[in-house]
């Protein structure tokens, strides 16, 4: 099975930019969306369409264009979930699952922090609130992907400018150290990185300045997958180019 993972920064704008052409041409049985930026009505317009593939959608209800996560399915699923219980996190849409057999695909978008003291007491809360239910995941016998954008770097490898982001949220050390405790801790598999041990890739540049162009990136987008899935692991890829977004789509491939 093959699964990608899309931070799309408005999906309307990946689309007029070709996103869709070039997603075509990959070969993916599941492709996960962040920040959809639109309400349903307006994603199911054909030009948002992937052709031969089902989506599924979970709006933010909080404010109109903004957040918002899909997947697009080439098989039907057997089951769709779009909430986990608690309305400040769900209403944002920020999280859908699609249940295949025993395998579930998430597609999970984590809050930032980086405008401001609140929204980043928000994510703290939001790490705080899911990291029980990750561990329920690990422990329920289905087998779990879950895609897409962490905001949070793990390690020196996944940051450009280690030093001087000490302080930035995606970097804090609490934030680094809550990841840290569900990969070698609870024992989810970062795919990537378990197959680019020495890797120095990147997701995500800022728009300012000259980022892109001297890859002065961070990876904050993620497929973590059960130790149940570490042996199906067969290649990954990250696609800088074209250009999208400010993220990269990053593609798994389960063999």
């Amino acid at each position: 099975m093959k699964i990608t993972t899309f931070n799309a920064n408005g999906l309307r704008s990946a689309a007029r930019k070709g996103f869709f052409d070039w997603f075509a041409q990959h070969d993916a049985d599941v492709l996960c969306v962040q920040e959809t930026k639109a309400q349903e009505h307006q994603l199911r317009e054909p030009a948002l369409q992937a052709s031969g593939y089902q989506a599924f959608y979970k709006d933010a209800i909080t404010r109109k264009g903004y957040s918002g996560v899909a997947i697009y399915a080439r098989h039907e699923p057997d089951e769709v979930r779009d909430a986990l219980g608690w309305a400040p996190f769900d209403d944002e849409g920020r999280y859908i699952e699609a249940r295949f057999g025993n395998l579930s695909v998430v597609s999970l978008y984590l809050p930032s922090g980086s405008s401001g003291p609140e929204r980043q007491a928000f994510k703290f809360e939001v790490m705080d609130w899911i990291a029980p239910i990750f561990r329920e995941w690990l422990h329920s016998g289905r087998d779990y992907v879950i895609c897409g954008d962490w905001n949070i770097v793990h390690t020196r490898k996944d940051i450009r400018n280690w030093t001087s982001n000490q302080k930035n949220s995606g970097c804090l050390p609490e934030e680094r150290a809550w990841l840290d405790g569900l990969i070698n801790g609870d024992g989810w598999v970062d795919s990537y990185r378990h197959l680019r041990p020495d890797g120095e890739d990147y997701t995500w540049w800022s728009q300012r300045g000259q980022a892109r162009a001297n890859n002065v990136g961070w990876r904050l987008d993620y497929s973590m997958v059960t130790p149940s899935l570490r042996t199906r692991l067969r290649d990954c890829a990250i696609h800088p180019e074209p250009r999208f977004s400010d993220h990269a789509p990053y593609a798994l491939d389960l063999g």
